[in-house]
């Protein structure tokens, strides 16, 4: 059985994540596991690590009843706000054969810009799936 580690924060409901992990269940069986990285809130210009923390728990908690309506075997947790770090604290609690980072569109995206994708291939060697979300979706 495949096991993925989803990683997304802002697009964690949208349709391009959706059809991501809906090919994913039709090529076998497999489980999810989410890290929503604790990121600080771009649309404040002050924020505590509370409300960073607090709006990555909600999200997390309608992504899961998301993925379970697939259905799909799925759990997940908030992370680091760096999400180099939370995806290194997850892979060195379990083990995954696949990671699908979601992100924002480039011109957007704070994680395209740190090039996040190659990045997370480079480090820790497993395949990584960038899932562009359109912001319409």
């Amino acid at each position: 059985m495949r096991r993925y580690l989803v990683v997304a924060n802002q697009t964690l409901g949208s349709n391009e994540l959706y059809e991501e992990v809906r090919a994913c269940l039709a090529s076998g069986p497999c489980t999810f596991h989410i890290v929503v990285p604790a990121t600080p809130p771009t649309e404040h210009l002050t924020w505590t690590e509370g409300e960073a923390h607090a709006l990555a728990r909600d999200r997390l908690e309608r992504a899961l009843s998301w993925f379970r309506e697939l259905p799909s075997t799925v759990d997940g947790e908030v992370g680091d706000a760096d999400p180099m770090l939370a995806i290194w604290d997850v892979l060195r609690a379990g083990e995954f054969d696949h990671i699908i980072l979601s992100t924002l569109p480039p011109g957007l995206s704070r994680w395209l810009k740190m090039d996040l994708p190659t990045r997370v291939k480079t480090a820790f060697g497993l395949p990584v799936t960038d899932v562009v979300s359109n912001l319409s979706s």
